[in-house]
């Protein structure tokens, strides 16, 4: 019997892709292998938001061929729709399928390896992320997803309702709403919809615990939106934003087309709405033309702000997008203001989750491993705490026992 493993780089949309692709193959037969240096067939769902992207994905094919030099390697994902010649000239890769050929990539599998009968079902994650959105209807300058991805597509609330009642049923606790661009969901539906429309189905679903959302762009966020997703017990208190930068010469130079003042209402708002919500955004550092002046007013906005951590990334030039061909800000600076915001980082979200210490909360398991079990909270603080023989996927209450520089412990309550 045939197994597969799937190497998912990037977005959560690539980790939905992969977790349904994992449904689907195991319900035909073919087995579930979590170490893909042991799997038949290897598939790389794959990132090019960053040259670092690209440059890990090339290193695990090559460390997959040298490793398994038996599996069949299929590559797909961004990296492949940007440069598809690089991988279907590469003897080590199997086969090549772009971003609109997913779907012939799940018949190829199960139509080479596939068998009648299903397998017994391994769970992929232990959060069952969904993917309601694809693709991105703007042209920030930075970015190169629109031209990999294309235009915004929504999946029907019907569709979405269906397949997140048939998770629950399996037992899943928590679902991930995905997409390239979530508060675009609906937009292009007949009749049209709404992230706030679908949410409200969703959280009528019976024995279905949490739904987290992933990021979230400011420029569509009001307060009745605000209301909504903090008011709601099962939509989850963790709230991730894609700012990028809070200097207007910057933000205007990214095409953004938002005021930092619409940042800080915005994450202001949300904090008075939910006191003890995990706030988070992404950050661009090194933009082309980012001067000292620019990256003092995004440090002292981000200190100053409710955000309880940030993810920091440096510029990355991407071929085929506006900025491309701008210079950017000298290596050295680059890795000394990321080195800075990454710092206030750790700083902020260590604050943050000293709140917590002693507090009991809630939360879903999310790993075992080494005699300990990894729970995760609804406003995403990451518990470890001994093995008491729950499993993946479990509801348990954790009282926080210890607030470490890197981790949380705990005790199952």
């Amino acid at each position: 019997m045939r197994s597969f493993s799937i190497k998912s780089f990037g977005c959560r949309t690539n980790q939905a892709e992969a977790f349904q692709w994992a449904e689907r193959f195991q319900s035909h037969g073919i087995l579930l292998e979590e170490d893909s240096y042991q799997s038949d067939i290897v598939i790389i769902n794959s990132c090019t938001i960053t040259q670092r992207a690209d440059a890990d994905v090339r290193n695990f094919v090559r460390k997959i061929s040298r490793r398994n030099p038996k599996a069949r390697i299929i590559v797909t994902g961004c990296f492949a729709e940007r440069d598809p010649l690089l991988f279907m000239n590469d003897p080590k890769v199997w086969k090549v399928f772009l971003n609109n050929e997913k779907d012939d990539l799940q018949r190829e599998v199960i139509e080479s390896f596939g068998k009648n009968k299903p397998v017994k079902h391994r769970p992929f994650r232990s959060r069952a992320p969904v993917k309601i959105q694809d693709g991105c209807d703007f042209k920030c300058t930075f970015c190169i997803i629109p031209k990999v991805r294309g235009k915004s597509r929504s999946e029907s609330r019907e569709k979405i309702t269906d397949r997140v009642r048939g998770l629950v049923r399996k037992g899943y606790k928590e679902i991930v709403l995905t997409g390239i661009h979530l508060c675009l969901y609906g937009r292009d539906l007949e009749p049209e919809s709404s992230l706030q429309e679908l949410l409200s189905e969703l959280v009528t679903i019976k024995d279905l615990k949490y739904i987290r959302l992933s990021s979230l762009d400011p420029r569509f966020l009001d307060k009745e939106f605000i209301d909504f997703i903090t008011s709601n017990e099962k939509i989850c208190s963790h709230f991730h934003f894609s700012l990028q930068h809070t200097s207007g010469r910057i933000i205007e130079k990214m095409g953004r087309k938002i005021s930092s003042e619409k940042y800080r209402e915005v994450l202001e708002y949300t904090r008075e709405r939910s006191l003890d919500a995990s706030l988070g955004a992404d950050i661009i550092v090194g933009f082309p033309g980012e001067s000292g002046k620019d990256f003092d007013h995004l440090y002292a906005f981000l200190e100053k702000s409710p955000l309880t951590y940030f993810h920091v990334f440096s510029y990355s030039p991407r071929p085929g997008t506006a900025a491309a061909g701008l210079k950017g800000v000298d290596s050295k600076t680059e890795k000394e203001r990321s080195a800075l915001l990454r710092e206030l980082s750790r700083r902020k979200n260590l604050e943050f989750r000293k709140r917590f210490e002693n507090a009991v909360l809630d939360g879903v398991v999310i790993k075992e491993k080494e005699k300990n079990l990894h729970v995760l909270t609804p406003n995403y603080l990451k518990v470890v705490v001994p093995d008491s023989g729950c499993r993946r996927s479990s509801l348990v209450r954790v009282r926080i026992t210890g607030v470490k520089n890197q981790i949380n412990e705990g005790m199952i309550f």
